[in-house]
């Protein structure tokens, strides 16, 4: 508490004493010592500016309020973001070295897609069984860049075709031979095929074959060749043109198309397991009974200019899109046993 006294108008002078106490709120700068007046209204107005100071510094220790955050900032910090990671197959596809022609096949083939649904990485070995004219290489060969992207061709003493074909593609690698540059090529004999040292792949890919070595007999050892050269663990991702379920063998024998169960045969009697289909390539407007095959549609049209816009409406064929995996060792041993044991219950 203050105490304010004002003393009386005789003797010299009055005395007006400040006498101090505690008080809240009152901070220690503030508090006055002692004052002499030489008159009284001298001492009514130290009295009265006594009283000011005293509701000035009650104030002064109150709770100071927070200016309000400017305008122009955001009422909670964010913290700064890392740049987003560019995606390595959007920066693929959009290459200048892919043709225009090709970019035109994107929308029918799914390749982002597709190379997802098989878990494509860009730090694996990959090897593309019969890349043909190149469509998936100039995909594979560059977005492998952290790993190792092998194109797998027959030899060209197989047939002329062959020998043609293989001409073409190792000149599509050598024009563009910057992005090209690491793509390693092997050759394999169609009736014996390897394709590398065995268990040393990730990945085998291929898309729109399986029907050309059903045609020419290999279709088995094909798949034998792909089991042999992945890893245990490692992937096979097949694509190719989709017939009706129940469609005969012997009448869509030169059409093109195959059944998807007798892929799936093809794969699992060479010790394959399939974990995974996808539609992500079919097409419903394809009705399958051409009578030039699957090579009626585009991009083949193979009827030239009769009823070129039909085929161009219906698009590319309808596609299976399989995934197969090479079991682990004591799969593959499991699987083995499995398999005697059945020759034995035959005998």
């Amino acid at each position: 508490m203050v105490g304010v006294h004002v003393g009386s108008a005789s003797g010299r002078g009055a005395a007006v004493r400040i006498k101090h106490g505690p008080m809240l709120g009152f901070a220690a700068h503030c508090r006055p010592v002692g004052i002499e007046l030489e008159s009284t209204m001298k001492q009514l107005s130290l009295a009265l500016a006594v009283s000011l100071t005293l509701a000035a510094c009650g104030s002064a220790t109150e709770k100071v309020a927070t200016p309000e955050a400017a305008s122009d900032q955001p009422a909670v910090v964010v913290p700064p973001q890392a740049a987003a990671t560019i995606d390595p197959i959007a920066s693929v596809l959009a290459g200048n070295w892919r043709s225009d022609a090709n970019k035109a096949r994107d929308p029918y083939r799914h390749p982002a897609e597709t190379l997802d649904f098989f878990g494509v990485k860009p730090d694996q070995t990959l090897i593309e069984i019969n890349p043909g004219a190149g469509w998936y290489t100039e995909v594979l060969a560059p977005l492998m860049k952290d790993g190792r992207y092998v194109a797998a061709i027959p030899t060209d003493a197989s047939s002329e075709y062959n020998a043609r074909n293989n001409t073409k593609f190792r000149a599509k690698l050598a024009e563009h031979g910057e992005v090209f540059a690491a793509a390693q090529v092997v050759e394999f004999d169609p009736k014996a095929p390897s394709f590398g040292a065995d268990a040393s792949a990730d990945v085998v890919l291929t898309f729109r074959n399986v029907h050309n070595w059903v045609g020419g007999g290999n279709a088995p050892a094909m798949f034998t060749g792909f089991f042999n050269v992945l890893k245990p663990g490692g992937t096979l991702g097949v694509v190719d043109h989709r017939a009706a379920d129940d469609a005969d063998a012997a009448a869509i024998a030169k059409s093109g198309y195959l059944t998807t169960a007798s892929v799936i045969k093809l794969a699992t009697d060479a010790g394959f397991e399939l974990v995974g289909q996808s539609e992500i390539n079919a097409n419903p407007k394809d009705t399958k009974d051409y009578e030039k095959g699957v090579w009626t549609l585009p991009p083949s049209l193979t009827l030239g200019e009769t009823d070129r816009a039909r085929y161009q409406a219906i698009g590319e064929s309808d596609r299976m899109t399989l995934k197969f995996v090479k079991p682990q060792a004591d799969r593959i041993f499991e699987q083995g046993t499995d398999s005697a044991s059945k020759e034995d219950e035959k005998k």
